[in-house]
């Protein structure tokens, strides 16, 4: 049985996703299918955060147990500078987003708003989010 994820634990994360993550709520016109000119709405739901920091950025991935972990090389250019250090990037997107969105909800400021939206996008029934249970989202 895995243990349960603590609220200290989703405080902190949410501090840091607060402080060095990106949230991405955008819909836009694409025109990419196969033979259909038409253009078709397409959201980029995503939620993102990079450290130069591996061991934190592991700590997140294996907390919420969803999205995926790279390394971002930054001295692969020729124009790179050298004190530039590599990066380790965290992302998830759509559903993922939402139940990530969803833990980090009560303990979010700073992208409070930005994560409402993408709550409201999957749940537009409800003025307000509902609390995810821990062991249901570590259960789905």
């Amino acid at each position: 049985m895995e243990p349960k994820i603590s609220l200290t634990d989703i405080a902190y994360f949410a501090g840091l996703f607060d402080g060095e993550g990106c949230v991405q709520y955008k819909q836009r016109l694409d025109s990419k299918r196969k033979n259909r000119p038409k253009r078709y709405k397409v959201w980029r739901i995503s939620l993102e955060m990079s450290m130069t920091d591996r061991g934190v950025m592991e700590w997140v991935h294996n907390l919420v147990k969803c999205g995926n972990l790279k390394l971002n090389v930054k001295n692969k250019s020729p124009s790179a500078k050298p004190y530039y250090k590599d990066q380790w990037r965290w992302r998830c997107s759509h559903r993922d987003a939402y139940q990530v969105a969803k833990l980090m909800w009560p303990f979010a400021q700073v992208k409070l708003h930005q994560l409402e939206q993408i709550i409201d996008h999957y749940e537009p029934e409800h003025s307000a989010p509902n609390i995810v249970s821990l062991e249901t989202y570590r259960n789905k």
